[in-house]
């Protein structure tokens, strides 16, 4: 039997034939605001992302001008503020924007922003964790914690949500307003891809008051990891998802309903805990979703597991036709494009344990409760 430690509650396990594995619906963490802040850092992805390490392509000057750009701005951050008359002269500080579409390295640079000014000094998150945020502690409280930071780095901000919108908006000219710089970028939609329409307009008509502060940097380039928008691939049947779930000690498996009808239940700000020590993620029975507020949903927590660099293997129809057509119209398009290519790319990592052996044991699943 498993050692209960104080704080951590036991998961419940499903049956599976020859051995009980544990399921994401059985977690509800609960997250205290200052993990909730913690936990606010450069992707694994970019865990070690430098602006030495960015390859910038000759063919495209504007990556190495907007390299060089950055590095002022890191050095502008970290320089102390001049004293006049005996007071601390508080200068405008920097907020830059990046500018441009998918794969030109946008993310690696704002990553190596964030380690070049310092992990302990930045805030660093996607546009929906900020909304999240404050979600989940009330304006005010995020403003004050946000405020002993010196850089706030928004990635993939968002423009298809005016409430959401105004709300960061407000977020970013408070921070500002008390000394924290600013970094941003966001995407065009694929179909925009190689057409020079970037999103730089959009940002600067939606922030409005905010627009005059903002340093926008232009990346023009290709996709450096050419990826589809959608897989090819077809789905694993259930008996091979659940197989691979049990060949991989700490994996988890759910039946995609059930997983999405429990998400309804859990603050998007705790999907990042709801994944703590999870190496694998199985679902079977997966399928169409018809309702946006679900869609959502899934979008969020393929962020988190994309972050966490967490495989998927997935049953039913796969990643096929998970969005309708519809919604790949709709307003919340960009969000389900970036969705169905994190997912494709995690399936396609998950699909490599297929009848492959785990790892060894594992310690016994647990999650804060």
């Amino acid at each position: 039997m498993p050692v209960v430690r104080p704080g951590v509650r036991i998961l419940s396990f499903v049956q599976t034939g020859d051995g009980q594995v544990p399921r994401l619906v059985d977690r509800s963490p609960r997250v205290p605001a200052d993990r909730l802040l913690g936990q606010l850092v450069p992707p694994r992805h970019f865990a070690r992302a430098t602006f030495d390490s960015y390859v910038a392509a000759p063919a495209h000057p504007s990556q190495a001008a907007a390299r060089g750009r950055l590095r002022e701005v890191a050095h502008e951050i970290g320089r102390p503020a001049r004293r006049r008359w005996g007071r601390a002269r508080h200068e405008p500080v920097p907020a830059v924007y990046l500018d441009g579409g998918f794969g030109v390295g946008k993310t690696h640079l704002l990553a190596a922003l964030a380690h070049a000014v310092g992990v302990d000094r930045t805030v660093y998150g996607t546009f929906v964790e900020f909304t999240h945020l404050v979600g989940a502690l009330g304006f005010a409280p995020t403003v004050e914690a946000l405020a002993t930071r010196q850089l706030v780095a928004i990635d993939e901000f968002e423009l298809d949500d005016p409430g959401d919108t105004l709300i960061v908006s407000r977020l970013v000219r408070e921070l500002t307003d008390r000394g924290v710089a600013v970094a941003a970028t966001s995407n065009t939609l694929p179909e925009s891809l190689g057409e020079g329409r970037f999103a730089a307009e959009d940002f600067l008509r939606e922030i409005q008051a905010l627009a005059a502060r903002f340093e926008v940097l232009r990346i023009d380039g290709e996709d450096y990891r050419h990826r589809q928008v959608r897989t090819d691939e077809p789905a694993l049947p259930d008996d091979v998802v659940a197989d691979t779930v049990r060949a991989h000690p700490g994996a988890t498996l759910d039946d995609f309903e059930a997983l999405t009808t429990h998400l309804a239940q859990v603050h998007p700000s705790r999907y990042g805990a709801l994944l703590d020590g999870v190496p694998l993620v199985g679902l079977t029975a997966v399928g169409p979703v018809r309702d946006q507020d679900v869609a959502l949903r899934i979008v969020v927590l393929v962020d988190r597991l994309y972050d966490r660099d967490v495989p998927v293997v997935l049953g039913g129809t796969g990643e096929h036709d998970l969005f309708s057509a519809a919604m790949l119209r709709g307003g919340y398009r960009k969000k389900y494009f970036r969705a169905l290519s994190r997912l494709g790319a995690l399936a396609a990592q998950g699909r490599e344990l297929v009848g492959s052996p785990g790892p060894g044991p594992a310690p016994h699943a647990t999650t804060q409760g």
